[in-house]
């Protein structure tokens, strides 16, 4: 497969930061001429290795802009306490930009504009559009922006920080940091905050009351020197809290789909690193690399824990004749074990062709076939045809062993050239993610430096960037080539390394034997089969949502009393702040009234035209992302819509998808469950739907062996009725709808480690009184709270903690110094043996029912796998023996201490089967 990712997060780097930590972390370099160049150097190297670990992202390097800002309007003090920039760091700044623009990275500098907020604008618009977003940077205020779709990730130190680490860093969640934030203060920004309030009291304080607003509300109850403080604080607290703000809704002149890389511009890059002298950087350019780094200019450690391998000299050839290629297929045919992999023309495995195919037998010994490059005065190349009819029994003898990177891509794009690609044995990628789940990325190249401390060749130094990047066709063989036998070798030389690894961790060894490897051609057929979607109904849906749309559109422009443009800031700033006089809020950074989302929410609850706005911004994104893409990834080959499966991206061992993402389609809304109608069964068939019931719970009861969880359980009594009846005190027939919402809170929220304080916001109650459900819940079920004892302990002596199958989820903070670090991961130790064993149970459940399909020849298919359900394309005439077979074969693919229960539904789309 080629080695151009197919998840591609946007990168947002903050260049501000990392000049000055550039500047006063690593040792002033200077020039003959005596220019400073060590920010220089610090800088680049920060963005090359960015380049390198996510060659197929979007970087885009934003500065702060000279002179104040709009936070100076605010508080003439902003900033005041900062010395002056040292010149030896001013002088660098300009030729940190041009060397920046000379790589053809966009450089982005917005006058009166911190790069805080160019960052959080960019990083809002992509959250908007389901793009996720990593954030390079190392100024803890951006933690505020950290959501499901971005991440913070510090460079310099290698460390990333999600929405948990943000918990474990600070005490606090994202959505908290601002107050957080105010409370503190900053001295460097002369943020003013509460005087002595240090990060403890600021955490203790939002602990108790959730937000700053509680906090000054309830400030005359906070006792002491500390209390006195705050009380003094109040007129201020307000203006902290504008200026910790990052701005979400900055104009920019473009927005993220129009910010593009330029192509490297090598003469400008190489007359710079001449003039400022960075020897090793010249020395890749003259060898053709204009991104790569060397040993020497990297601020990357090594992780201690591998062994790297030292460098092998290689022999790579093009085959272009048959003596050739009859030479490699009897080498091939009377190996042991050969790496595999395709070159193609596109990711997306449907249109995908193959351009030509790589093998490797004895590490370092590898070849490239080349036959469908197609660029003028391409070579002549031996018949596509003929080389895959050559390969095709090689291919498809389950008794000749491969090993490939990600094989499930090239089973299927093998199989739009008629081939069915069996004797999978061993597969890097899933070798990787077994032996360490929670490294951050499972792809060839990150694998080669982290195992081998090779640097491959990457996509884009041999096809290019952005729109002008070539399909491997268009690529000539003498560059082609090189980089596909790489792959083939490197595979090979990978999997001798992380073998060695899973034998040394035998316990690993059936997770990724009897669970991962098997499930490889099962999820290539569900992507290749794929699920049936009704165009015309979401048509239909969008039809609706447009006249709905234009139905809100008048309501707004009578309640505005004039037309305007719903979807423009400056229109509805107008309407609302000068024409109606609406409250304003909160403001953008230029000054103008803010028309942004939270700001709409808080208006609505007093005004009818914000409330409009909002509907229709919701109704709008609903179209735009379902209703009108989904008819558009239809293939129109086979009308039917493929998904991309992944299985090793979740640390907890669960399948993600992509393009479109199934686990995110709405199911809690009407309009939501109404895309779901759209997944349609065929003529003749119907769809069936398998969920397992509470799994995580009945794991739960399993581990902890807790009496009253197993006897609920091996009833069949409503768990979450039982578990009020305990904890309210009352008979079980009493217990109200509102006492069973509360003990489901609580039986789901504790596993996940949630605190009496998120208990209290979530069922409405006050934190004292959610805490005594919570000790009520220990005393009736004391063997849940000695299961969480125990692997708290386990976790700190261990540093990992394992599923029911053996698959480990390693602790890498679980004895840290940071006390919240350790909290953090021992809420993670507590909840992952659940949500790792239910993943297992679902794919020991795949490979089951795909069996069981195989052998019965069933007229009958698996589909769709969302979170814990399995859709099937049944024949009408054999559901009900259907139904049955999957309910076994889901119910026996572990055996508890208490019931696996499955609840199965029967429909024409996957509504009603749901």
């Amino acid at each position: 497969m080629s080695k151009a990712q197919i998840n591609k997060p946007v990168l947002l780097v903050d260049g501000s930061s990392y000049l000055f930590r550039a500047f006063h972390a690593l040792p002033p370099l200077i020039t003959s001429k005596g220019q400073p160049t060590g920010a220089i150097k610090g800088v680049i190297n920060m963005i090359k290795r960015l380049q390198t670990d996510y060659p197929e992202s979007k970087i885009i390097i934003i500065f702060d802009a000279k002179g104040k800002n709009f936070r100076h309007d605010l508080y003439d003090q902003y900033k005041a306490n900062r010395p002056p920039m040292p010149e030896d760091l001013r002088s660098q700044i300009e030729p940190i930009h041009e060397i920046i623009k000379a790589m053809g990275l966009p450089l982005i500098i917005v006058p009166d504009v911190e790069a805080d907020d160019v960052i959080g604008t960019l990083a809002t618009e992509a959250s908007q559009k389901g793009i996720d977003t990593i954030i390079s940077t190392g100024d803890k205020d951006m933690a505020q922006l950290v959501s499901p779709h971005v991440t913070l990730m510090n460079t310099m130190t290698n460390v990333y920080m999600d929405q948990a680490g943000v918990k474990e860093k600070f005490g606090v969640t994202p959505e908290q940091i601002i107050d957080y934030l105010a409370l503190v203060g900053d001295t460097v920004d002369n943020i003013p905050g509460v005087p002595k309030c240090g990060p403890k009291t600021a955490v203790k304080w939002l602990d108790q009351h959730g937000t700053l607003d509680a906090v000054m509300e309830n400030a005359a109850d906070v006792k002491g020197k500390i209390g006195e403080n705050l009380r003094n604080s109040l007129e201020l607290l307000p203006l902290s809290y504008k200026l910790a703000t990052i701005q979400t809704d900055v104009e920019l002149d473009q927005g993220l789909d129009q910010i593009e890389h330029d192509a490297i511009n090598n003469e400008r890059l190489l007359a710079l690193f001449k003039e400022y002298e960075f020897k090793s950087w010249i020395n890749q350019l003259d060898k053709g690399d204009s991104t790569a780094d060397t040993p020497n200019d990297s601020t990357a450690t090594e992780d201690p824990s591998t062994s790297p391998e030292p460098a092998i000299s290689v022999n790579y050839e093009t085959v272009l004749t048959q003596a050739s290629f009859d030479n490699w297929l009897d080498q091939l045919s009377k190996a042991d074990l050969f790496a595999f992999d395709t070159e193609t023309t596109s990711l997306n495995y449907m249109d995908a062709q193959i351009v030509g195919v790589s093998f490797c037998v004895t590490p370092g010994e590898a070849a490239y076939v080349p036959f469908g490059h197609d660029y003028m005065g391409a070579p002549e190349q031996l018949d596509r045809n003929a080389v895959l009819d050559a390969l095709k029994p090689l291919l498809e003898d389950e008794s000749k062993k491969k090993v490939g990177q990600n094989l499930k891509y090239d089973m299927n794009v093998l199989a739009n050239h008629g081939i069915r690609l069996r004797g999978i044995a061993e597969d890097t990628m899933l070798e990787s993610y077994v032996v360490n789940s929670v490294l951050t990325r499972h792809d060839m190249d990150s694998l080669a430096k982290k195992y081998l401390n090779h640097a491959t060749i990457h996509f884009e130094d041999i096809a290019g960037k952005g729109a002008k990047q070539l399909t491997f066709n268009a690529i000539e063989i003498e560059k082609a080539a090189p980089y596909a036998a790489e792959d083939a070798d490197i595979t090979l030389r990978l999997h001798q390394k992380l073998s060695q690894a899973l034998n040394e961790m035998p316990s690993l060894e059936p997770v990724y034997r009897d669970i991962e490897l098997p499930l490889v051609p099962i999820i290539a057929d569900i992507e290749r089969d794929g699920a049936l979607v009704d165009a015309h109904l979401l048509g239909v849906q969008s039809k609706e949502l447009e006249g709905r749309l234009l139905q809100l559109e008048r309501e707004a422009f009578d309640l505005a009393g004039e037309a305007f443009n719903l979807s423009s800031p400056k229109q509805l700033q107008t309407i609302f702040f000068e024409k109606l006089e609406l409250p304003v809020i909160k403001k953008t950074p230029k000054g103008q009234p803010s028309t942004a989302e939270p700001v709409l929410q808080e208006l609505a609850l007093d005004y009818p035209l914000p409330k409009v706005i909002l509907e229709y911004r919701g109704l709008s994104k609903l179209k735009s992302t379902y209703t009108d893409k989904l008819p558009l990834q239809i293939n129109p080959s086979t009308g039917r819509i493929h998904t991309s499966y992944h299985q090793a991206v979740t640390a907890t061992g669960r399948l993600s998808s992509s393009d479109p993402n199934l686990q995110n389609i709405p199911i809690r809304t009407q309009e939501g469950r109404r895309v779901r109608q759209a997944f349609v069964a065929p003529k003749g068939y119907k769809l069936v739907a398998a969920d397992y019931s509470q799994i995580e719970l009945r794991i739960m009861a399993h581990l902890s062996q807790d009496v009253g969880l197993l006897n609920a359980f091996s009833e069949g009594l409503d768990v979450h009725k039982a578990t009020a009846a305990e904890v309210f005190g009352v008979a079980t027939d009493e217990v109200t709808t509102d006492q069973r919402r509360s003990a489901k809170a609580i039986n789901f929220g504790l596993i996940y480690g949630m605190s009496a304080f998120g208990l209290a916001r979530q069922i409405k109650v006050d934190r004292k009184t959610a805490q005594s459900y919570i000790d009520r819940y220990f005393e009736r079920y004391p063997g849940v709270l000695d299961y969480m004892d125990r692997i708290r302990k386990q976790a700190h002596d261990d540093e990992y903690v394992e599923t029911l199958f053996g698959r480990r989820l390693y602790l890498p903070e679980i004895n840290a110094n940071n006390k919240m670090r350790q909290q953090a991961a021992e809420r993670t130790a507590i909840n992952a043996p659940m949500q790792g064993s239910a993943a297992d149970i679902i794919k020991k459940a795949m490979i089951n029912v795909s069996k069981w399909l195989t052998e019965s020849t069933l007229d009958a298919r698996m589909i769709m796998q969302v979170h814990d359900e399995l859709v099937l394309e049944v024949r009408e005439d054999l559901v009900d023996e259907v139904t049955a077979g999957l309910l076994e074969k889901m119910e026996s693919a572990a055996r508890l201490d208490v019931p696996l229960l499955v609840e199965t539904g029967v429909g024409n789309n996957w509504d009603e089967a749901h």
